[in-house]
């Protein structure tokens, strides 16, 4: 094997070992929580060695923040996805609410994101808050120029903060809400194609949401 191959091959395995360690992570840490999960735990779900936590994410924390800040099965609102200047208003609602309903596609591994969220509300290491700053915050601010454009509007008030929240509101829920869904009504988020016409419903009442305001407005 030549040199070159070699290397290829190298970064190959590094890559899919990092990953596996990524996935096995994300589960314990979901299940057990942080400070209940060891990396020998980890290393043996993952099939990989404990010294490659080290290597890849320098200790325990580094690799739980890398689980909890890479997009892995949880919700990834990227404004670039739907703040485009060329987007009508029913696109850039489309691309933001892709965001939290694609993962759905992958079944246990955004149910593991959604726990894993929710240890971190309920037992927090101070990593969420970087998180909302990081990710959240700004996504939020790019829908709030989304509406500003779309009703005329030079800035956000509090009614156009309470839209925006009630807009994402909707993927929110039905990410959070998955045990709930699946319990009462499974065939509604099942398979890919179920989650494709959720997403077109929520688009289509996110609409209907910001039209009712425009009017409120004109009203007003």
């Amino acid at each position: 094997m030549s040199p070159p191959e070699k290397a290829v091959v190298t970064r190959s395995d590094g890559l899919e070992s990092r990953g596996r360690l990524l996935l096995a992570a994300l589960r314990l840490f979901a299940e057990n929580g942080f400070s209940k999960t060891s990396t020998r735990e980890i290393a043996l779900a993952a099939r990989a060695n404990v010294a490659a936590i080290s290597y890849y994410f320098g200790d325990k924390a580094g690799l739980y923040r890398a689980v909890l800040t890479e997009p892995m099965g949880g919700p990834d609102v990227d404004p670039a996805t739907f703040e485009q200047p060329s987007f009508r208003l029913q696109q850039a609602l489309q691309g933001l609410l892709a965001g939290f309903t694609e993962p759905l596609k992958q079944g246990d591994l955004a149910q593991h994101c959604m726990r894993l969220h929710f240890r971190e509300m309920l037992e927090p290491t101070g990593l969420w808050d970087l998180k909302i700053d990081a990710t959240i915050k700004p996504a939020h601010e790019a829908l709030l120029r989304v509406l500003c454009r779309h009703l005329g509007l030079r800035r956000a008030d509090d009614d156009l903060q309470r839209l925006a929240f009630s807009i994402v509101g909707l993927g929110v829920h039905l990410f959070v809400g998955q045990d709930v869904i699946q319990a009462i009504a499974p065939g509604l988020s099942g398979t890919p194609q179920a989650v494709d016409r959720y997403t077109e419903r929520l688009v289509d009442y996110a609409l209907a949401m910001v039209n009712s305001e425009a009017q409120r407005r004109q009203l007003a």
